[in-house]
C-alpha cells in the first residue's frame, strides 16, 4: 500500500465567490470544477501543474446527519478560525506572503523562521479556515 496518495481534502466556505477569489487569484490554484449555485456550489481547485491533488470548496454542514447544534458550533468555531486548516508549501514563503497579502487577504501570521525549522506564515480565508504556506526546503 505505499502508493497511497492525497487526492482531495474538503474545506468550508460561507461565501463560495469569495473563497473562489482567494484560492484562484490569490494563491493562483485552477478552477477545475464548479458545481451547484447560491451558496450550495462545490469548487474545486488545486495548483497548477499538479492535477492529482485538489482542495473542494463546499458549504458547510449540509450532510443530512448534522443536527442543528452542530451547524451551531460548526458556524461557531469557522467564525474563529478554528474549524478546518490547510497547509500549502512554496518555494519562497516571502513572495508567496507578499501576494496573498497585496489580495487582502487576513493576515494570521508573517513570515518566521519556526523553531521546528521551517520558515512559514498564515491566513485566514474567506470562510475563517487557516491557510498555512511553509518554505519547501
Amino acid at each position: 500500500m505505499d502508493n497511497i496518495t492525497i487526492s482531495s481534502t474538503f474545506l468550508p466556505h460561507t461565501d463560495p465567490d469569495a473563497s473562489l477569489a482567494f484560492y484562484r487569484d490569490a494563491l493562483g490554484f485552477e478552477v477545475r470544477n464548479d458545481v451547484g449555485r447560491g451558496t450550495m456550489r462545490w469548487i474545486t481547485v488545486g495548483p497548477a501543474g499538479q492535477p492529482g491533488v485538489s482542495i473542494v470548496l463546499h458549504p458547510p454542514g449540509v450532510d443530512p446527519g448534522i443536527t442543528d447544534d452542530e451547524r451551531r458550533t460548526i458556524a461557531e468555531m469557522m467564525a474563529k478560525g478554528t474549524y478546518a486548516t490547510v497547509i500549502l508549501s512554496a518555494p519562497d514563503v516571502d513572495a508567496a506572503f507578499a501576494k496573498v497579502e497585496a489580495s487582502g487577504a487576513d493576515v494570521v501570521q508573517e513570515p518566521v523562521d519556526q523553531p521546528y525549522g521551517i520558515r512559514d506564515c498564515a491566513f485566514r480565508d474567506p470562510a475563517g479556515n487557516t491557510v498555512r504556506i511553509n518554505q519547501q526546503a
